[in-house]
């Protein structure tokens, strides 16, 4: 059997045991589950753990397959294309903004660095989207104009 093959199956039966848990839930009913901790503990607590064993499987298995290909591939590109990535992190990071501290629904402050990383953050994923939407309107044109 291919690793395509076992992977599948293995999705398949953890999507049907992920049903199973769901179709309890929901037989049981928002309002009794609500109304007991014992019953909500274990009619919630093995799907949050599927969840958490899906997503270290998933985790691992991409550490795995990127690490594989990483030294089986072309490390240039690789090493380059994460040069990028870090220099748009520190582009997003430069650009100046508000940072005063802000207080969280919790009542707690965040300090001006966490605004700084937060603002850091939302920039880096403006700069990401503005690239990504560029490309495929480029390779749009690009295809057009054939």
């Amino acid at each position: 059997m291919t690793l395509h093959k076992v992977l599948k199956y293995l999705a398949i039966v953890i999507g049907v045991i992920g049903l199973i848990l769901l179709a309890r839930i929901v037989i049981e009913g928002d309002a009794a589950i609500e109304s007991s901790a014992d019953l909500q503990s274990s009619m919630i607590n093995p799907l949050i753990y599927l969840t958490y064993a899906v997503f270290v499987a998933v985790i691992i298995l991409v550490l795995i397959f990127v690490l594989k290909d990483l030294f089986t591939g072309n490390v240039k590109n690789t090493l380059l294309s994460i040069g990028v990535f870090a220099i748009i992190i520190f582009i997003a990071y430069l650009i100046p903004g508000d940072t005063t501290p802000v207080e969280m629904n919790n009542g707690e402050m965040l300090s001006s660095g966490g605004v700084t990383l937060v603002n850091m953050g939302l920039r880096t994923f403006y700069i990401l989207a503005l690239i990504a939407v560029g490309a495929m309107v480029f390779s749009g044109i690009k295809k057009l104009s054939k």
